[in-house]
């Protein structure tokens, strides 16, 4: 929708022609701005709750920057992930509140934080090394209003320390479970809570982990029924789909 539909669109409001509802709707299918290497989706909060996300894998610093000017120009908060420092920094130039988050290798730019929700989310790692996707995952729900709760290396080969925290468990309204290796931790897991699980398979393990496809499909055959599962090292879907649940 150009400025002029848009404007005639205002103005029919304005006459009675169309209702608010109407207007809503219409809106609702902007379609985007085209930048050539990129068409960002400027009302994608309209329609699913939060605003694009910019995937920094793959595109250049100028590419990533001149996306963030754009956003920054329709939206009140950003949030870039897998991005490196590099970017931050350049990030940093347009936006001085930019802020990184080195182990999610994330930059969150909040002018206007969401309105906190009243359930908790835990993310649990089987061990230290599933962090940086742990925390992918926290940045994303806490960007979208979430209150987080981190519960790190518990994994199976000492289930003791899973059950030292059943109680932080019970607590929350959903978990995210991340675990390379063979991914049993989310079954252990769901066994123990009503909550959903979201289940993380990380690349995270030796050769016959083939980068993270033994524990997908170890959580894909988990045999407690209220895990689910994204891809692999899929932290930022993790987040949306736990903070769609809490809300």
């Amino acid at each position: 929708m150009d400025r002029k539909r848009l404007e005639n669109l205002l103005q029919a409001y304005k006459r009675g022609d169309v209702d608010l509802p109407q207007v809503i709707d219409r809106l609702r299918s902007l379609p985007f701005e085209n930048l050539r290497f990129a068409r960002p989706d400027h009302h994608r909060s309209l329609r699913q709750g939060f605003p694009e996300v910019i995937f920094a894998q793959g595109k250049t610093i100028d590419q990533i920057t001149a996306i963030v000017e754009n956003a920054l120009a329709t939206m009140t908060n950003v949030l870039i992930t897998r991005a490196r420092h590099d970017i931050y920094v350049a990030v940093r130039r347009l936006a001085p509140d930019a802020v990184y988050h080195e182990a999610a290798r994330a930059v969150t730019i909040i002018r206007h934080p969401l309105p906190k929700k009243s359930g908790i989310i835990a993310v649990v790692t089987a061990g230290t090394s599933d962090i940086p996707v742990a925390e992918e995952a926290i940045v994303t729900a806490e960007t979208l209003g979430n209150p987080t709760h981190r519960i790190y290396d518990v994994g199976v080969a000492g289930v003791h320390r899973l059950l030292s925290v059943r109680e932080e468990l019970d607590r929350a309204r959903v978990i995210i479970c991340v675990a390379g290796m063979e991914g049993a931790l989310p079954s252990v897991v769901g066994g123990l809570v009503a909550a959903p699980v979201i289940a993380v398979p990380t690349s995270v393990g030796y050769g016959a982990s083939f980068g993270g496809v033994a524990a997908l499909l170890s959580m894909l055959n988990s045999c407690a029924a209220n895990v689910v599962v994204v891809n692999i090292d899929n932290g930022f879907g993790a987040g949306v789909v736990a903070s769609l649940i809490n809300q």
